[in-house]
């Protein structure tokens, strides 16, 4: 099995109805993901998430097994 990372955006605090979700080989394209996401999505614009948002976002991504 390879490993992966992944993130669902409906595990996100606040955003508990929202579908999405990214899979990708590393952790900076889940970022690049969830960023893109953000933007279409939620009209969030991913330059103005603080540290502290960062820091949480990092806690939902999850290494999977594909």
């Amino acid at each position: 099995m390879t490993k992966a990372y992944s993130y669902a955006c409906g595990d996100c605090e606040g955003m508990e109805a929202c579908p999405a979700s990214v899979t990708a080989e590393t952790k900076d394209e889940v970022w690049q993901l969830m960023g893109h996401h953000a933007r279409i999505a939620h009209g969030e614009n991913p330059v103005d998430w603080d540290q502290e948002t960062r820091d949480y976002l990092d806690t939902l991504i999850r290494e999977v097994d594909v």
